[in-house]
């Protein structure tokens, strides 16, 4: 078995216990169908290009980008469990090197993400079924996000997993990071009626990109600055891919 494969199965394996798989459903489940029809009566209805769509079905739609940045927190995680635990010495002495490792963390935080996506999307089907519009470039558009959004914010998850030392330190900064992508972003609420300079910051955030570029694939509302969006993703992804693959080969372990 190659060596990359052998360690994305072990990732895959340490990565997918009970209490990941429960936080992975149960949470977006509950703002879906909690929050998006708690909050329906006072949101009739939200503009998204030329469309008007039911506040529980935009909501949805923008969980699948809230859950694959989630998903993708296993990055940081495998990589501080493994300096924390010695296990990076176990794996360098074995049949593996250090582009092996990265390339594993990049090959599982996509998979994380593909199957994330998949799932909310299944689940949230019955909220935005009847504004859904499927074309030919909807699956491709879906992947995309998956992929290139895992890849973003996984390797920021990889990069703040080699800077700090502390579990504590560790914890806090993650965690607020990845709490300020969810909420000062457009997966909860449009990005055109948030007031400045609130509304420039959800425009700093690569969250809001993946979760228009998924929407619009959703609901066949793909136009040039969407276009836009998706090379933006792009760029940061693979900016910060160099940046964390730079500093995980340089990593003193």
């Amino acid at each position: 078995m190659h060596p990359i494969i052998r360690l994305v199965n072990r990732n895959i394996t340490i990565s997918l216990n009970p209490g990941f798989l429960i936080w992975q459903v149960i949470f977006p489940l509950i703002y879906i169908f909690v929050a998006g029809f708690a909050y329906a009566p006072l949101i009739q209805h939200v503009p998204f290009g030329a469309k008007e769509l039911d506040y529980p079905a935009f909501l949805a739609s923008g969980m699948i980008g809230f859950n694959i940045m989630n998903s993708t927190l296993v990055s940081g995680i495998i990589i501080w469990n493994d300096r924390r635990h010695g296990m990076f010495e176990q794996i360098m002495s074995g049949p593996f090197t250090r582009s092996h490792y990265i390339l594993s963390n990049i090959c599982t935080i996509g998979i994380i993400g593909l199957v994330s996506a998949s799932l909310i999307a299944l689940v949230g089907y019955p909220v935005f079924f009847e504004s859904v519009e499927f074309s030919i470039i909807t699956i491709p558009v879906i992947v995309f996000g998956a992929i290139t959004g895992s890849v973003l914010f996984g390797s920021l998850a990889s990069i703040i997993s080699t800077r700090l030392r502390s579990s504590e330190g560790f914890n806090v900064i993650i965690n607020t990071v990845f709490l300020f992508f969810a909420f000062v972003s457009s997966a909860f609420y449009p990005a055109e009626n948030v007031p400045e300079p609130l509304r420039t910051a959800f425009y700093l955030n690569p969250l809001t990109y993946l979760v228009d570029v998924i929407r619009a694939g959703i609901f066949g509302n793909i136009t040039e600055f969407v276009i836009v969006e998706m090379l933006v993703l792009v760029g940061i992804a693979s900016i910060l891919f160099v940046i964390a693959s730079k500093l995980l080969t340089k990593l003193d372990f």
